[in-house]
């Protein structure tokens, strides 16, 4: 595989999000808001372009060998400054997330009682137009609290019941594009998003700030594109400068390295950062693509608390609570199930135990994806958030790349779970769904990146890391052989698809897809 197709693939596996045929932005989209988009689009995607241009070059040299690293204190850092976090989000210990567009979810998990709520446009929705109209439009209606669905067992109309939960949005990232907006030419999707909603909203009638969930970032100098973005944005509503808030998720290696920079250049606007794992393992098996110390086990072999997600983990309350901003943990996986008694006991045991050792690692809260998660990650957690609290010998530059050792055996088992895992993802995501309830587990876009890259991974370097079967023998990953793996985990799949979304034909289709994604080096979508 030669490193430009791993960088930058060919666009064999996701399409781009275009306004379906017949669409007339003028005529479709809210009275006004071209000409205020069409500002804000000539501003910031040349330089979203450039950013993106920029993560080309950083992912390149690091597959050359000059990998990321703490740089020498800056400004940024050594100065004495602080944000100070407004009441209105000073308890966020359990922040739940929810596709956009799945809208009795959506209301739910707003009647749960979480002290958050994440609305996701990104990795849990499928990027694709029109579920992103329905999550636009539930998103809006949410903040003007009049969301609903009609709940068929109690036959009746249940709405959002009043409560003080914290309204998250998490738009698009900047490494996607929107078409079919703006006449001959692509726009970014996370500036799209923003617009999109900001310009519908009145903050008087809000009970907080308008707030973004940002995904995907990969450097400190990326806070300054979203950090004029959102001044922009007020500046054109008539707003204070400061209107819109947000937090952000750490899913990057190069941005681990960064934190207290991108927490300084959106500091009028930031209110904490967030560890996104799933994320964060699939950009470190990225970044370490070509190094055979760096080849993983078998994804449901790894402990939450491996050394690599330890060391970023200890290091963001740190950088979070000395700058006054709140430290959150990742999303918990392991789905519950109220039709099975014993597999939901477990769920939520695993569930108790992941939210406990955030909390002791200094952690302000945690994701989850289930209503039923919501009440038990809550109260793993001090109240309202351990802000004041610090580790007694923190140390501000740790090893955020400690060498993958002893981990466990990569095996032949783990290229086909992970195998089967690409296609059942894509399977879903072809059926609409951004997220998939995969063997107890929620699976979005985050997981089939990293079973994508672990199987580019293990055909890199399975004859000097031995990949091993059954007998313990080891098996050469090659093209053919991975072929091979693909042909068998279809046919068992088509045999026993049971309640699956999806026909035979999403099946194959899933299948050549992720087959011809892994092989052209397609990792990321466009």
């Amino acid at each position: 595989m030669a490193a430009a197709n791993l960088i930058a693939g060919r666009g064999v596996g996701f399409r781009m999000n275009t306004a379906p045929p017949g669409f007339e932005a003028q005529r479709d989209l809210p009275r006004g808001f071209l000409e205020f988009f069409s500002n804000l689009h000539r501003r910031f995607t040349p330089w979203q372009q450039e950013l993106i241009a920029e993560r080309r070059r950083v992912l390149e040299e690091s597959l050359e060998g000059n990998k990321p690293a703490h740089c020498f204190p800056s400004g940024a850092v050594r100065n004495g400054w602080r944000i100070e976090l407004p009441d209105w989000c000073q308890d966020q210990r359990n922040q739940v997330m929810v596709a956009a567009d799945d809208t009795e979810l959506v209301v739910k998990m707003l009647n749960c009682g979480a002290p958050g709520i994440i609305l996701d446009l990104e990795d849990m929705m499928a990027n694709e137009w029109e579920h992103h109209r329905v999550g636009i439009e539930n998103i809006l209606a949410t903040l003007a609290g009049t969301l609903a669905y009609f709940d068929n067992k109690r036959e009746q109309l249940t709405g959002i019941q009043p409560s003080p939960t914290v309204i998250w949005i998490r738009p698009r990232g900047l490494h996607l594009h929107q078409a079919g907006i703006v006449e001959d030419a692509i726009t970014s999707a996370a500036l799209f998003d923003v617009a999109r909603i900001a310009y519908q909203i009145d903050p008087a009638e809000l009970k907080h700030p308008l707030s973004f969930y940002i995904p995907k970032s990969e450097s400190a100098e990326e806070a300054l594109w979203w950090r004029d973005l959102f001044k922009a944005v007020a500046e054109a509503q008539g707003w204070s400068h400061s209107a819109l808030k947000c937090m952000a998720l750490v899913e990057s290696h190069p941005l681990a390295f960064q934190m207290e920079e991108f927490l300084y250049n959106l500091r009028d606007h930031i209110l904490g950062l967030a560890v996104g794992r799933r994320d964060y393992m699939a950009s470190l098996i990225h970044f370490n693509l070509y190094d055979p110390d760096w080849v993983l086990p078998d994804r449901n072999t790894i402990a939450h608390d491996v050394p690599f997600l330890k060391n970023l983990e200890d290091l963001m309350p740190e950088v979070c609570h000395k700058r006054g901003v709140l430290a959150i943990g990742s999303m918990t996986t392991c789905y519950p199930c109220r039709q099975d008694v014993e597999w939901n006991a477990r769920a939520l045991k695993v569930l108790a135990g992941e939210k406990r050792s955030d909390a002791d690692g200094l952690m302000d809260g945690a994701r989850t994806g289930h209503p039923d998660q919501s009440q038990i990650a809550l109260d793993q957690f001090p109240y309202p958030n351990q802000l004041e609290r610090r580790r007694a010998h923190g140390e501000r530059y740790p090893d955020l790349r400690p060498r993958a050792q002893n981990l466990g055996q990569p095996t032949l088992a783990g290229t086909r779970a992970a195998v089967r895992a690409a296609i059942r993802y894509r399977n879903g995501l072809l059926n609409g769904l951004g997220a998939s309830l995969l063997d107890g587990s929620i699976e979005d876009l985050a997981s089939d990146r990293i079973y994508r890259l672990m199987i580019a991974q293990r055909m890199c370097h399975s004859r000097q890391v031995p990949v091993v079967d059954e007998a313990g023998n080891s098996v050469a990953h090659t093209r053919e052989r991975v072929r091979q793996l693909f042909d068998e985990e279809l046919e068992n799949l088509l045999a026993h698809a049971g309640r699956e979304l999806g026909t035979p034909e999403t099946f194959r289709q899933a299948r050549r897809v992720s087959e011809a994604m892994i092989m052209s080096g397609e990792i990321d979508p466009l």
